[in-house]
């Protein structure tokens, strides 16, 4: 694993994760961290790929009354992007932004691996990743019923802060504090 894309992640849960992508690479699947600590001013991009811009005017609008500033400032800031769809967590609203996710690329043979279908070593990489991940006590974004996201893996299990009991200014104030 590249030691840059695990600087940022909370303590236990970069412990959790080395021990299942070890137990992984021991059962002969490589599995590397492409995405751990994200910037709000990254998810803010990843958000607004695919947003009309009414959606963000909206998010925007919506963030500004909730009391959280930097946040909407953030995504205003970040300006119009392209693309596919890539998340639904607006910047702040990602446990990426906490350091207690992260995102992992399947390597088979020197090459990157997409497929839930292929298997290698008797196994999918992102199914046996859900797997471990899972039984380390972590959340994986594989198993998730709506908008499933096998790469992901993340240390809690409620989808965002805000079902953590957050509000979005304590959001805010924690991300201004960290990122700012």
């Amino acid at each position: 694993m590249m030691e840059s894309r695990l600087d940022g992640l909370e303590p236990r849960f970069r412990g959790a994760l080395e021990g299942v992508i070890g137990d992984l690479r021991d059962d002969g699947i490589e599995l590397r961290v492409t995405v751990g600590l994200r910037r709000p001013e990254e998810q803010a991009r990843l958000w607004r790929q695919s947003r009309a811009r009414e959606e963000v005017e909206a998010a925007v609008r919506h963030l500004r009354q909730a009391g959280a500033y930097y946040l909407a400032e953030v995504l205003v800031d970040c300006g119009p992007c392209h693309g596919p769809p890539v998340t639904k967590a607006l910047p702040g609203l990602s446990w990426h932004q906490w350091g207690e996710a992260a995102d992992c690329l399947w390597i088979v043979n020197g090459v990157a691996e997409w497929s839930l279908t292929r298997v290698v070593a008797r196994d999918n990489g992102y199914l046996a990743l859900a797997r471990k991940a899972e039984a380390a006590g972590l959340t994986p974004g594989g198993l998730w019923r709506r908008f499933p996201d096998f790469p992901h893996v993340q240390m809690r299990p409620e989808a965002s802060p805000l079902m953590a009991g957050l509000s979005l200014k304590a959001i805010d104030e924690a991300m201004r504090a960290r990122f700012e």
